[in-house]
């Protein structure tokens, strides 16, 4: 007899014997407390916390260097595009004081120059989407534990 015809003899063998003797075959168990092959449900439409802009307080950072979180709901804020950002409208250098608004941060600025000479601060596009860093807040149980306790005290 061949090697591979013995080999596949066997694995045909012990399939045989684990059936007839109830010998059980390893479950893989999901973290997400279900069957892995399970069809995902959709998430429930959560609401954003918060009403319009400029009627909430800032939210308190928990560690150093996080981006400052979003207070106000987005719902009726367009998609940001590479021609419209909404957010620019309060948040911008020039608009800020108006909009009573927090400004955009000096880290998000580049240098250009302006013709017919001098220089010019304007916001740099590798900063343009904002909700990559900054987002809104839910009120939405935890996936997993979380014992993390920031640091609250360390304004920035």
């Amino acid at each position: 007899m061949t090697k591979t015809f013995k080999t596949t003899l066997a694995v045909l063998a012990a399939a045989l014997f684990a059936s007839t003797t109830g010998i059980a075959v390893a479950q893989v168990h999901s973290l997400r407390g279900v069957q892995p092959d399970a069809v995902d449900k959709a998430p429930s439409d959560l609401q954003y916390q918060g009403k319009k802009p400029g009627q909430q307080q800032t939210i308190d950072r928990t560690f150093k260097d996080q981006p400052p979180l979003i207070p106000h709901a987005l719902n009726n804020f367009d998609e940001i595009t590479l021609e419209e950002n909404q957010c620019m409208s309060c948040h911008s250098p020039e608009k800020y004081k108006e909009k009573n608004a927090i400004k955009l941060g000096d880290s998000h600025m580049s240098l250009v120059d302006i013709p017919g000479g001098g220089m010019k601060k304007v916001m740099n596009m590798s900063r343009w989407q904002c909700n990559t860093c900054h987002v809104p807040q839910v009120d939405a149980k935890p996936l997993v534990d979380n014992s993390f306790k920031g640091d609250i005290t360390a304004k920035q």
